[in-house]
This record gives structure tokens, sequence and C-alpha cells, in this order.
């Protein structure tokens, strides 16, 4: 028999799969060094829980483990479910478990109720437990309880009306942190956990927030496995296959391929893939949800961003895989918005291409032609996010949209000014940009607006074209931005700049490290508020 060695990885349709990719494999057979061609199914990321409500009490439910969210010194709280939690209680937060935030204590239960074991899962104090509190704590209980191989986990909703709060922020942490990315590596025995159990009464809406909590938690995991998978993977014919995997009766996708776009006069992006032998993959979904004007979201998707001619730095350089982050995002937030039949009229722009150094790369100094027909002298071959987001609102403007936004890995400037704590927004309507900023503040995926004075425009004047795509370092940040509103026009435009919050250097308890998903909650929610 020989021996194979695996030289790739492509996924194709697979039954079950949350997300259906199509890729072809290669192998080597050692003993002869042929190259082998075969087809194998593999699947990205999908809901590996089974997530559901219960009614019944905490001491009755059968489980490997039920979870108690706890605030700091509030044991007490759960004295109602018998004198032998209660005294396992006191005996566990005298000692071991003070509540504090994110921290658990993992103990036997009694022998006269039916939960094996009992995790006390810490909010801290009292007044300071919000929903990311909830979903830190989600994320930090299922995350911990998956390790110690726990399978079958139950939740107490006991403490939530007390907190003014949903059970369902708890859950959506327990779901974003059980998420793992481990598909490159070795078969082995895996720890998983396979069902959560919501304890309480299913009304019809405490189901439908479940159901809206899903399918918002399996698109960020599916957001997240995009950006992940490395770029030899996940180059823009990849990307346009996967968009391509989400087609169903309520949403429409179509790929306009290098001809297309030459014939459209997308110059910029043109120029931004010149330099590698990926062909760039111009994507467009359509969803009508609503008979209305549609809302367009653009995002950003270099498959991999070298710097092209003005190359990036070798430091960090494996991680601009990451920058289709935000084309993951419009992906993520398309699939839950035809999944959940959001009320909605929606366009999905994903302008995809890799930025290599080559012989036909784009050069400092060179000019090309948005397909608005302004004129852009390329100071920086770095700075070619803009290039592709600014004729993506060019072809965004033929569909005659209520609104138009964009979310982008766009400037290393963002990183200096808000950390990797925040997403810089600018734009051009106060509706907007207030819908989004209480968004942001909903789900923690928080924004920070800045200005678009006029002045910035003196930054990006050209001597030879209509405009510059960069303006030197002063109010990098500001002047990137500029430069797209330049494309929105009258239109009402926002843009969201998340080249600090779409990587995870430091793992959080809902937010393993890797790539956050960012964009998709924050998106799905000011969306529906838009309605």
């Amino acid at each position: 028999m020989p021996n194979y060695l695996f030289l790739s990885i492509r996924p194709e349709k697979k039954p079950g799969c949350d997300a259906l990719i199509f890729h072809c494999h290669s192998s080597m057979d050692i003993s002869t060094g042929n190259e082998l061609e075969y087809e194998e199914q593999v699947c990205y990321w999908k809901s590996r829980v089974n997530i559901h409500i219960e009614n019944v009490m905490e001491i009755d439910c059968v489980c490997d483990a039920l979870v108690l969210p706890v605030t700091e010194g509030d044991a007490k709280l759960y004295d109602s479910l018998g004198p032998s939690v209660a005294k396992a209680l006191r005996k566990a937060s005298s000692k071991e478990f003070g509540g504090k935030r994110n921290e658990v204590l993992l103990i036997p239960a009694p022998e006269d109720i039916r939960p094996e074991r009992i995790l006390l899962a810490g909010l801290g104090e009292k007044r300071k437990v919000s929903a990311e509190v909830m979903r830190q704590a989600g994320g930090k209980a299922a995350a911990y309880l998956r390790d110690m191989g726990m399978k079958k986990i139950a939740v107490s909703t006991f403490v939530f009306p007390h907190l003014d709060l949903l059970p369902m922020d708890f859950v959506e942490g327990s779901v974003l942190g059980l998420y793992t990315y481990d598909r490159y590596k070795g078969e082995r025995k895996k720890k998983k956990v396979s069902s959560i159990i919501i304890l309480g009464r299913p009304t019809d809406e405490v189901e439908a927030d479940l159901a809206w909590t899903k399918t918002m938690t399996s698109a960020v995991c599916f957001a997240r496995d995009l950006v992940n998978t490395p770029s030899n993977d996940m180059t823009p014919s990849q990307l346009a296959k996967e968009a391509l995997s989400l087609k169903r009766k309520n949403l429409s996708v179509k790929v306009l391929e290098r001809k297309d776009a030459l014939r459209t006069g997308m110059g910029a992006y043109l120029s931004v893939a010149r330099g590698s032998g990926e062909p760039p993959k111009f994507i467009v979904l359509e969803y009508e949800g609503s008979s209305e004007a549609p809302v367009v979201l653009i995002g950003k998707a270099i498959t991999f961003d070298s710097g092209g001619i003005s190359l990036k730095p070798s430091e960090g350089l494996e991680k601009m895989k990451y920058d289709m982050a935000g084309g993951a995002a419009i992906l993520g937030v398309m699939k839950a918005a035809s999944e959940s039949k959001l009320p909605l009229h929606l366009i999905g722009i994903v302008p995809a291409a890799e930025n290599l150094p080559g012989g036909s790369a784009s050069k400092p100094g060179d000019v090309v032609r948005t397909a608005c027909g302004t004129s852009v002298e390329i100071i920086n071959t770095d700075a070619e996010g803009r290039l592709v987001v600014a004729d993506s609102i060019c072809y965004a403007r033929r569909f005659k949209p209520r609104a138009v936004i964009d979310i982008a890995t766009l400037t290393g400037a963002c990183s200096v000014a808000l950390g990797n704590e925040a997403i810089a927004m600018m734009g051009n309507d106060r509706e907007l940009l207030d819908a989004f900023r209480r968004a942001g503040e909903s789900t923690y995926e928080r924004v920070w607006e800045m200005p678009l004075y006029e002045e910035y425009g003196e930054y990006l004047k050209s001597d030879i074209a209509d405009i510059r795509n960069v303006g030197g370092r002063s109010g990098s940040l500001v002047t990137a931005a500029f430069f797209l509103s330049q494309f929105a026009g009258e239109v009402p435009w926002v843009h969201l700049d998340i080249a600090g919050t779409a990587w995870v250097e430091k793992e959080k308890p809902h937010m393993p490290k890797g790539a956050s998903g960012v964009g998709v909650r924050l998106l799905l929610t000011g969306l529906k508020e838009l309605r």
C-alpha cells in the first residue's frame, strides 16, 4: 500500500455542514514520488452543540454538570434548590469560591440530585454585571467544562431575572467560547460538549431568542473559520466558491471575473490584483427580505496582503491572511440574514484579491481610474484596501441604496489609535452612525467615531490625478476614510475600520486566539434596528 503525503486540504460539500466549500485535493505517494489527485469531503465550521430549552428543575436535570452563575457573595441565592445543595455551596464559597468575574469551581453534586457535578461560574460584583460579563462567564464555563471532559451541561436561569439580563447572553458566550480551529492538526481524541440545556419554560419569545442566538453565533464562527484558514487554501477563488455555497432560494450569489470588472471600469480594484497569479473575484450577494431599497454591505477581502511593491516587514506577515476579515463578516451576515429571514433588502459586496509583488504588480506613482471615473495616484501599494473598497462603493451606487456600510481591516493607524478594544467608525449620516454606536454598545463590539473634517482633503491632493491614495502618516486613520467618503458622495454611508479588532492575540473567555469574527454581531444588531 502506498504511503501518502498530503499537500493540501480543500473542503467540499458535505450534508449537515453550516458552510459548504468546494476544494480539490492533491497528495503524493512517497514511495514513487507520483502526485495524485482525489476528492474527499471536508466540512467547515458547523454547530457541534445541541442547544435547547427544557422546563425542568435544576435538581432533576440529568447532565454531567449543572452551571450555576453566581455574583460575588451570593451563593445563598440557590438555597431554594434544597438543603444538600445549599450546604455544598456554602462550603465551597467559604473556602474555594468567591464569585469573582470568570472564576469557576467544579464540585461533586450531592447524591440526592440528578446532575453529576455543579459548576459555579463567577459573575463578579452584582452592580457591575452586564451582558458582556455574562458572555464572558458563559465562554469561560463552557470551555472549562469541555476541557474537563463534560459532554452534557445544563445552565440554571434562576439568577438572570435578579440581574435584569437575558440567559441568551450567557449561551451566546458559551457557543463563542467553545469555538476551536484545528482543521490542520493531526487526528486525536477531542473533548467536545455535545449539548447545552437551558433550564426554563420554553415560551415563544425565549424560543425566538434562542433561534436568533444560534443563527448569529453560527455566523460568527463561520466567519472565524474563513479568516483562520491559511491563504494558500483561502484564495479569492476559494472565497468565491464559499460564497456560492451559501446560495439558497432567498439568497442569490454572482461572481464577477477579471474581464467583468474590467468592463465595469474597476481599475482601482484590479490594480491591487496585478501582482498575483490568483485571479480576483468580485463577489455580489443579494438577499431580498423586503421590497425596499437595499442596504449595501461591503467587506474588504484581501486574502493575503504582502503590501505589494511597498512590501510589509516580515514580522507578523503570516497574520496578513486576516486582511479578508471584512469580507468574511459580510458573508456571515448574509448567511444569518437569509437563515433568519430578516425583513430587509441586503446586498453584500466582497471584492476578493491578493496583494503581492510581481513583475506585473502596480507600482508607486501609477495612476488608475475607478468605476466612478475618478483618477487615483498610487503613492503606496500597501494602501490597497481603500482602492478595492472605493470601486465597491462605486459599484454599490448602481443599486440606488438607502445606505452603504463598509467594513475593512483598513489601516494600521486604527490599532495605534484605539488598540484592540474598539472599531473606528466614520460616516456622513447621523442616524446610521448612532444606530451602529448603539449596536456596538449592545454587542460589546464597540465603535469610536472619528471626524471627517473637510481639511483632510488637502492631505490627499495629487499633482497629476484627482486624488492620491495616501496622505502621509499624519492623520492616516481618518484620511483613509476621507478617501472613501469621496466615492460615497451623498449616499448615507458608514465606514468601520476593524484593523485592531479582527485578530485576537490574547484570548478572552469567549474569544479564542486568532480570528475574532468581529463585525458579524455588530452589523446584524445594527441592521435589525434599521428595520
